[in-house]
């Protein structure tokens, strides 16, 4: 069982940071509660992507827009019992970091041709706190539910869109979990499904830009409303030889529902700009993971694990400009005493990306990122 919970280590690292719907910083994977005994876990990951685009008419660029980033997390499990387990996880729910740095006049798109990306940078910031309870019947099922906080805050300069700017307040909202799991400790089998709702975060918005209809200045409070959307993640595992096991995940999400529409900024003439959503998408997003895990001896365990996102081919905002993917990653486990350490790399080939509608689109492709992760836990 001990090298069953390892393979969900090496999964972890080698998925994050995930990438899903543009903005997902994290899995939601409640692979902790199946620890051992009393458990706390620190993790690193950093993901590195190079996304740059050009518009088909003009061929003007946009250069690299994607700067890198870091994500943490830190989770504590510990049992109440011979049936009752309860953890303690926190991490990044969902992150933005955006830059067309230069002045390259990238076109925001081809119903706004003469705004540009010039100088636009966008930056989403939240942390997630969830705490989770496993309750474990004879038959080797298990009941999960918990309760989930996001706080989240954002901003948006967009210099060459007169000089619109948004900055939102933070805000704390909450959601829950709830799941089912099963288990054959002989085989290392396990199986999760899992629930978590959407969270729901109303924002107060400073907008200001130049009303190129009245020629003054805005500077107003707004209200915004946008939701972290509800997924639902099947996490699974099972030994298929001595030593050897295959593990895996699937998980949607509801990023049709995911939307970032200030009030001026998508609202008509002459009091708004009438522009496209800032983010936006069309479908709904499954992530497929699938890895093999092999333990070489009493320290270390090594897996290769593959991932796919269907490309959609449909359009995104030029501030998320990604649409599917498909990665191979590497990890390896160091187990020694009570101390366990993994590491990890993943290559990702990031979907070809449409921005804008009509006959002269802006696009992303040929993009692709490096993504490196650790964890360090300790048993107590």
């Amino acid at each position: 069982m001990k090298y069953a919970v390892g393979a969900a280590a090496l999964a972890a690292v080698t998925t994050g940071p995930a990438i899903a719907g543009g903005v997902e910083r994290s899995n939601q994977s409640v692979s902790i509660l199946f620890e051992q005994g009393t458990y706390v876990e620190l993790g690193f990951s950093r993901f590195d992507p190079d996304v740059s685009g050009s518009s088909n008419s003009s061929g003007l660029g946009s250069g690299e827009m994607a700067p890198g980033f870091s994500s943490y997390s830190l989770a504590y499990k510990q049992d109440l019992g011979e049936n009752i387990a309860v953890a303690l996880m926190v991490d990044e729910p969902v992150g933005a970091d955006v830059s067309y740095s230069g002045t390259n006049n990238y076109p925001l798109g081809s119903t706004s041709p003469t705004l540009t990306l010039d100088g636009a940078n966008a930056d989403v910031n939240s942390t997630g706190v969830t705490a989770l309870l496993k309750y474990e019947f004879p038959s080797h099922f298990s009941l999960i539910g918990g309760v989930r906080a996001i706080k989240t805050s954002g901003t948006v300069r967009l210099p060459g869109v007169f000089n619109y700017a948004l900055d939102s307040s933070t805000e704390t909202n909450f959601g829950y979990i709830v799941g089912v799991a099963w288990e054959k400790p002989e085989i290392a089998a396990r199986v999760a499904l899992t629930y978590s709702s959407s969270v729901t975060h109303d924002f107060e918005a400073h907008e200001s830009f130049n009303n190129p209809y009245t020629t003054s200045v805005v500077d107003d409070m707004t209200d915004l409303e946008t939701e972290v959307p509800q997924s639902l993640t099947l996490e699974f595992q099972t030994g298929i030889a001595a030593d050897t096991l295959i593990f895996g995940s699937v998980r949607w999400v509801d990023w049709s529902a995911f939307n970032i529409s200030p009030e001026y900024y998508t609202g008509g003439a002459p009091n708004g700009l009438g522009l496209d959503p800032l983010v936006s998408y069309e479908h709904d997003v499954i992530t497929y993971n699938l890895g093999l895990g092999r333990k070489f001896n009493e320290n270390w365990s090594a897996a290769i694990l593959v991932g796919y996102e269907k490309h959609e081919g449909t359009y995104t905002g030029n501030l998320g400009p990604t649409d599917g993917f498909r990665s191979i990653g590497l990890a390896a486990t160091y187990t020694t005493g009570k101390v366990k350490v993994t590491g990890g790399i993943r290559y990702v080939e990031i979907g070809d990306a449409k921005t804008e509608f009509g006959p002269d689109t802006t696009r992303f492709k040929g993009n692709d990122g490096v993504g490196v992760g650790l964890r360090v836990g300790y048993y107590f």
